[in-house]
């Protein structure tokens, strides 16, 4: 098996350099050239494993020039006790008889990042040595909250790497913005940039895209490669919990063999969701996924009408992970719509940069009408969400899955859709402790890991070990920047 890039599938790439290099030198993303389908009686077969083998055999599927040893080496180090604070590493709750969360947040950053990023260090070190790489790499990452302390955490320390990332300064949670700039190793760098996340990433894509600057960095014994959901290594850990999480609610009794079942997701850019899409075209009886936005409701309104276009307001919300106005994990998707034609792919990607916008093909649409549903909710509506869903069974969650599950709320209304649904819940509510509170009825006056003890104590509901950890805890990196001075700042961080 290759992998090809979106925009051009001429350049194709081992599996193991697809993860290595992260971005396609032409900009698009790395897709692999067959969607592997899970054989007959799979499901069965995969029922009776726990979440480690469940992720052996899946990435096996799409990876076949790593051996089973290294993804069985791979996936326990990456999923071990010490990291997780469940057996399940990724258990489905259920809330009523045709309403599930699954809680991707039991990791050691206490959210759904870790699924993936406690995985790719360790795929991407192997892809070195398998590729003969020489140089050192550095792992640029542009974050809206989550992906950036993940990958800190699965990346510090880890020789022949360093990791730089880039946050928007006032756009991530206080909790989120403590655990980066605090954290600890020898290999990484912490940066907050003067915008949005969609300058942050912007940027880096921009960087990655550079043949001079690429080339001097390679002079100095340098390789660039991404940890964010750009990196295929970062999107196939992903589509595992969709697999898993199916086998649990078989397992539970929950549905039967055959059923299916809708999936709904918080998401910005279209990474989580997407994962779940590959899921149903390897044979996840999966009927709808249903796409959850904040007021920042750029992903609505494509899978609505056809049109992305994120010249339009952006929003500072109470779910920051999702402030974003370009979904880049989207590119894939148009790519399978398209019939994999790499030519309209990137027509749509230049007139994104040129216009900021696109209309797909009627195609597309129809394809995207047959598999999406999608949604959103404004802050009011998150915080009632979260004191509904506490005060009706006790059951506390964050800023995002509040948001998806105030859009799974309004689309049963308005489609009467009764299906089995699992709400993907991305984060641990203790992550935004100043909007869970205020959603409870508190008016907290400070701002910050104190609030941790007080969400406790309101909500009975105990607060994760690592984020308790915080309190106390000393900033490391405290400086910021302007988009334009990043590249700069990567040369100096590598000097």
């Amino acid at each position: 098996m290759h992998y090809e890039s979106t925009r051009d599938s001429e350049r194709r790439v081992t599996p193991a350099g697809a993860i290595l290099m992260g971005l396609s030198e032409d900009g698009g993303l790395f897709v692999p050239e067959v969607i592997p389908t899970l054989p007959e009686g799979a499901l069965s077969e995969l029922r009776e494993m726990n979440y480690r083998q469940r992720a052996v055999y899946v990435m096996r599927l799409f990876l076949p020039d790593y051996s089973v040893a290294e993804l069985t080496d791979t996936v326990s180090r990456a999923y071990s006790p010490g990291g997780f604070d469940t057996p399940a590493i990724a258990p489905v709750k259920m809330l009523d008889r045709n309403t599930g969360f699954l809680e991707l947040w039991h990791g050691p950053t206490c959210a759904f990042k870790d699924m993936a990023l406690q995985v790719l260090p360790r795929l991407l070190t192997s892809a070195a040595a398998k590729n003969g790489e020489k140089r050192q790499i550095c792992i640029l990452v542009a974050t809206s909250g989550d992906t950036g302390k993940a990958a800190l955490e699965g990346f510090a320390n880890v020789e022949g790497t360093r990791i730089l990332v880039f946050y928007p300064r006032d756009g991530v949670s206080h909790i989120q913005k403590l655990q980066m700039t605090s954290q600890e190793g020898r290999n990484v760098g912490v940066c907050a940039v003067n915008g949005n996340f969609d300058d942050a990433q912007t940027t880096v894509k921009e960087i990655f895209s550079d043949p001079g600057l690429r080339e001097e960095l390679s002079r100095r014994g340098w390789m660039l490669s991404s940890a964010n959901s750009i990196n295929w290594g970062r999107l196939l850990p992903q589509i595992v919990y969709y697999v898993s999480a199916y086998c649990d609610l078989l397992n539970a009794g929950d549905i039967r063999e055959g059923e299916r079942v809708n999936f709904c997701v918080p998401t910005g850019n279209f990474g989580d969701i997407l994962a779940g899409y590959y899921a149903r075209r390897m044979g996840v009886p999966i009927n709808r996924l249903i796409c959850a936005s904040n007021k920042n409701d750029v992903l609505t309104d494509f899978l609505h009408t056809g049109v992305y276009d994120k010249n339009r307001d952006f929003y500072t919300t109470v779910s920051p992970s999702m402030d974003i106005l370009v979904s880049s994990n989207l590119e894939r998707l148009l790519y399978e719509l398209s019939g994999r034609n790499d030519r309209e792919t990137a027509g749509y990607m230049a007139s994104l940069k040129e216009q900021g916008r696109y209309q797909v093909s009627r195609g597309i649409r129809e394809g995207l009408d047959s598999l999406f549903a999608a949604g959103s909710c404004d802050d009011q509506e998150t915080k009632a969400v979260i004191a509904r869903t506490y005060a009706n069974g006790g059951y506390l969650i964050d800023t995002h899955t509040a948001v998806a599950y105030g859009v799974l709320e309004k689309y049963r209304r308005e489609t009467g859709d009764d299906t089995l649904a699992v709400v993907v819940s991305t984060a641990s509510p203790y992550k935004f402790c100043g909007a869970v509170l205020e959603a409870l009825g508190e008016r907290p006056e400070t701002a910050g890991p104190e609030l941790i003890g007080r969400l406790e104590q309101v909500s009975g509901v105990p607060a994760p070990r690592p984020l308790k950890a915080l309190l106390g805890k000393s900033v490391r990196f405290d400086r910021s920047f302007d988009r334009e001075q990043l590249p700069g700042v990567v040369r100096d961080f590598l000097a």
